[in-house]
């Protein structure tokens, strides 16, 4: 019984060193994968609407940008995951790995106004990893170049004179360009659906069914209607800008046209990252969004498509985005 009992207990101490072994052994291999350079592969960039629209446009000139720039060696892939609104491409992120391998390109739309007006949507506007804000779009109405609506008051008495016959395009069933209008519509003692909204998977969708003559008007950011408004396509009737902007130098502002409360309706890019990312992580892309603000090159491309670029870091980012989620949910009655 003494042999077999002394043959257990070694048996048992061997068995704890092995185990501390390989546990040193695991740390160890932890600690060297963290301690490995990121990214080591590329990164994911995901678009929650579609192409040629805010979100697309914003992921694809950071990508070109950060990489241009030699900021990041390894390549940026912008992939635009299409649903509901954004939420079905921000729901993915929220739901991947949390390496820094997926990020996503946060709307106005689906990050704040759908969470904070929508009660079926899966997150809220802080279940998501906040890494910086990229840039602000200026929010325009425009209509058909050859449009009888001359004007944002022409646009409005028309609706006015024929409420729910004139339609709109969106970029969701809950999102600025819903809000916008709404607003408006709200600001002369219409009802909230006095125009018909018709929903689109993106911005640069809204723009084909502008030219088609499928819809009256579109209020959206600006970026994916700059080229057809240069053009003569398309005319912008009024912009959320508190003075002109300097390519629409003819077109009003909100508060020339008496609506300053529309003002707080803009587009907006950030970068999220899913819930829980390394703080390694985060201050990595922080940095580099430090390093891009300076860049001209990606300066002159963000203005070009009429939007102002704005890096916040984290911190700043979450004061604006929350101001952001609180004016919007404000609005909740008038959309019940």
């Amino acid at each position: 019984m003494k042999i077999s009992f002394d043959i257990f207990n070694r048996c048992k101490f061997f068995r704890l060193v092995f185990i501390g072994i390989f546990a040193n052994y695991g740390i160890y291999f932890s600690s060297s994968i963290l301690a490995q350079p990121y990214p080591t592969k590329p990164v994911t960039i995901v678009s929650p609407y579609g192409a040629g629209g805010n979100a697309d446009l914003a992921a694809r000139t950071l990508s070109a940008s950060l990489q241009l720039s030699g900021i990041f060696s390894q390549p940026i892939t912008v992939v635009n995951k299409l649903g509901a609104g954004g939420i079905a491409g921000s729901q993915f992120v929220k739901e991947s790995s949390k390496d820094g391998y997926t990020l996503l390109i946060a709307r106005v739309g689906s990050q704040v106004v759908a969470p904070a007006l929508d009660p079926i949507t899966p997150y809220m506007w802080n279940d998501f990893t906040i890494i910086g804000l990229l840039e602000i779009d200026p929010y325009v109405c425009v209509v058909k170049a050859d449009s009888a609506y001359k004007s944002f008051e022409d646009l409005l008495s028309a609706i006015k004179q024929k409420p729910g016959k004139l339609t709109y395009a969106s970029t969701g069933n809950f999102d600025a360009s819903v809000v916008f209008p709404v607003k408006a519509f709200l600001n002369l003692g219409l009802d909230a659906n006095a125009a018909l909204k018709i929903p689109y998977k993106g911005a640069g969708d809204t723009v084909a069914a502008l030219i088609g003559g499928q819809v009256d008007f579109a209020c959206n950011g600006l970026s994916p209607y700059v080229g057809n408004l240069n053009s003569g396509q398309l005319r912008a009737l009024v912009i959320s800008t508190p003075s002109r902007a300097v390519n629409l130098p003819n077109t009003p502002t909100v508060s020339e046209v008496g609506m300053k409360n529309l003002e707080m309706v803009s587009g907006w890019s950030a970068l999220y990252g899913p819930p829980g990312l390394p703080e390694l992580i985060v201050s990595k892309w922080s940095d580099a969004l430090v390093k891009l603000k300076s860049d001209t090159a990606w300066q002159s491309a963000v203005r070009k498509r009429g939007s102002i670029p704005t890096i916040l870091s984290p911190e700043e980012t979450s004061r604006f985005v929350s101001e952001q989620y609180l004016a919007y949910r404000a609005l909740l009655p008038y959309f019940k």
